[in-house]
């Protein structure tokens, strides 16, 4: 199976919580796990801002995962779902969008902690 894996459930991984424990179970499963960069940073970010170790987060996730590249088309269609879904949610960052579109033209699962995901079919919650 295909995974994308957001943010958000790569920092529970990495804090080795209950809900990482099940990202690391797909990790060490026969799947093949994806990224994108901008998730990369966000992680990073999260991992700086407490005083974590940025280099065995960078590492963790580039030895764990392949990293997708962004197309044009994808960042249109990004555009265009985070306009659209932004009216609805408030919340709704242009990052989510980039992720929900990826998982699409990837044909991958979304696998997150984030709940504002609920709304679309590519999007695994783990609680």
């Amino acid at each position: 199976m295909r995974y994308l894996i957001d943010s958000s459930a790569w920092i529970e991984y990495l804090n080795g919580s209950g809900q990482g424990e099940e990202i690391n179970k797909l990790l060490e499963g026969d799947n093949e796990i994806l990224v994108l960069s901008l998730n990369i940073a966000e992680v990073i970010s999260y991992v700086k801002r407490n005083k974590n170790n940025v280099e065995l987060a960078y590492n963790s996730i580039i030895k764990n995962s392949k990293v997708l590249q962004i197309t044009p088309k994808i960042a249109k269609d990004a555009g265009l779902l985070h306009a659209d879904f932004k009216k609805q949610n408030p919340g709704f960052s242009l990052a989510d969008a980039f992720m929900i579109v990826s998982a699409q033209n990837f044909l991958c699962r979304l696998v997150t902690i984030d709940n504002h995901f609920k709304d679309f079919k590519e999007a695994i919650l783990i609680k």
